[in-house]
């Protein structure tokens, strides 16, 4: 079942998503979260930090696994995800690194990369809520538009829209990295929730796709149609394509 809550701009996007994060953490102090990067979800990890600074939030016993990571970049890459969601979570509050998890973009040999994380991921008895963003050609994760929908975390090949909308992060497109481990969508879909965001105009047109239109491969949110615990949160442009 997927519930579509309208914002009227990111601040309001960031502080719904915020609220349903910290109801899980406060009803069940060890979950799991699932964990997104990008411009996105920034918003949402700033008000979580500043509950956090007000006593209202404690995050000492929370575990966490990240989506992706770009394949290549150390980890004190100021772009590797591991860098980002230091920067604006981990290191702001009070969890345990030992519990945090990203993949490791440094690991040449895939299938144990790959294989490695998602027995992680089963060790920690599954994602209590997974948190999305949503990327123009319908990705979530690294997981680009295809032929099947990828089952476990794997390697991807990231698409030329990809590169062009993450280069803006980089000095230039040739140092976006062309490949990340990503986790695969059924392992998205394992997750007892799910939580996606998005934000402007420029994902209205894979918000109405995904949620609006048939289930394919060639959109992979389009797959959460089959969840049954989806909340999407979207500020009034990345709505604005949606049937009404």
């Amino acid at each position: 079942m997927i519930k579509i809550y309208e914002a009227k701009d990111y601040q309001e996007m960031s502080r719904k998503a915020a609220n349903i994060l910290s109801a899980q953490i406060i009803l069940k102090p060890d979950c799991v979260l699932g964990l997104a990067t990008g411009s996105t979800p920034i918003g949402t990890y700033d008000q979580l930090v500043e509950w956090y600074e007000k006593g209202d939030l404690d995050f000492s016993k929370v575990k966490s696994v990240n989506l992706d990571e770009y394949k290549g970049l150390e980890k004190t890459n100021d772009q590797s995800y591991y860098y980002f969601m230091h920067k604006h979570l981990f290191d702001r509050v009070n969890i345990d690194p030992a519990n945090t998890n990203v993949p490791d973009g440094m690991e040449t040999d895939t299938e144990k990369e790959c294989q490695r994380y998602e027995e992680l991921i089963d060790s920690l008895g599954g994602v209590d809520i997974q948190l999305l963003g949503i990327g123009r050609n319908g990705h979530i994760g690294f997981n680009e538009p295809d032929s099947a929908f990828a089952q476990k975390t794997h390697c991807v090949n990231l698409a030329e829209s990809t590169i062009d909308a993450n280069k803006r992060f980089f000095a230039s497109a040739d140092e976006v990295p062309r490949q990340a481990y990503s986790m695969g969508i059924g392992t998205i879909m394992r997750a007892k929730k799910i939580l996606l965001l998005a934000s402007g105009e420029d994902k209205a047109d894979a918000v109405a796709k995904a949620f609006f239109g048939p289930v394919t491969p060639e959109v992979p949110a389009s797959i959460l149609q089959f969840h049954s615990d989806v909340v999407v949160i979207g500020d009034t442009l990345a709505l604005s394509k949606m049937p009404r």
